[in-house]
Order: C-alpha cells, then structure tokens, then sequence
C-alpha cells in the first residue's frame, strides 16, 4: 500500500467532508446523539465549508491518499482564538491541529503517523514554536497517539457539539 500525503485542493472538498463524515462521529464520545453529530457535520465539516477552509489563507488542509482515494486527513490553523487554550499553550506563535482523521479502515497501518509528520513539518517551516490541539477527554486511543508524538496535556477547553457542550483536553508539542 502506497500512501501519499499532499495538500488538499478544492477539488478535494466533497471527498474530505465525505471522509469527515465517517471519521468524526468515532471521536465523540457516546453520550453525543446523532442529531448533534448531524448538525455539527452540516455547519462544521460539510462540503461547502471544507471549500471555505482550503480558501483561507491561515488554514492548510493536508490529505492522505492510497489508490487515488482520501483516506484521511489533518488540519491546520495558524494562531489561537479560543481564550481558553490561550491561558494553556506556552509555546508561541503556535498552529492548532485542528483535524487529524483517517477512516477506520486505515488504522494501523501508519497512515495517522504519516499525516502527522507532515503537518509538524508544515508548522515548523512556518517558523512556529509549538503545535496544539484539543482531545476529547473520553479519546483514550487519540490522546494515546498524541502522547507517542510528543505531545502533553497542558489545560482544558470548551468544545460545542450541537447542543452538547463538552471539556476538551489541550494538548502541545514545543519544538
């Protein structure tokens, strides 16, 4: 199996919120009821806002393609907005992993790692001096995976999933 790590165009944007629609709901945890999984795919991670995403100009959207078919993907956005994860992160200027999602059946076979990689050397070359996201605090298996890429937890944020309002964890990489 080959994997290809690129960046996503707009071409892309149907096939990325098709992949984010699959991907999404494995990360919430169960108490969130589809109706919040379906709002939050239609207004965050549907098609005509992924456009939006590969549009601007301090987002990049990395996907990860085996046989000509996205298998995953991972978003960037350069700085913080969230007051919260500005009292957490230390290590600035900063990007946000905002997104790192690879369908199931990809997992283990490298496929997260390689997304990674790619954006830690996306945010390096923009001259960042760490790298955060937030985790749900019930992702046990996500918040393994960033523990091994050198990530810690450094705080706690708000995350809003329809009506469901959660505690997310944030997580930093300094480099």
């Amino acid at each position: 199996m080959t994997v290809t790590v690129a960046d996503a165009t707009q071409a892309d944007a149907a096939e990325l919120a098709a992949v984010a629609a699959v991907t999404f709901p494995l990360a919430c945890p169960p108490s969130v009821t589809t109706e919040d999984v379906a709002d939050f795919l239609a207004t965050v991670l549907s098609s005509a806002r992924f456009s939006e995403y590969l549009e601007a100009s301090d987002r990049a959207v990395l996907k990860a393609v085996v046989a000509d078919r996205i298998v995953g993907y991972a978003m960037l956005v350069d700085g913080v907005t969230d007051a919260d994860v500005r009292t957490a992160v230390t290590a600035l200027p900063t990007v946000e992993l905002s997104k790192l999602y690879v369908l199931p059946d990809h997992h283990g076979e490298g496929v997260s790692h390689m997304l990674m990689d790619a954006a830690i050397e996306r945010v390096r070359s923009r001259g960042a001096a760490g790298l955060w996201l937030g985790v749900n605090q019930e992702n046990v298996r996500a918040q393994r995976f960033y523990t091994k890429q050198d990530f810690e937890r450094v705080g706690t944020k708000r995350f809003q999933v329809g009506d469901q309002l959660h505690h997310d964890f944030v997580m930093q990489r300094t480099f």
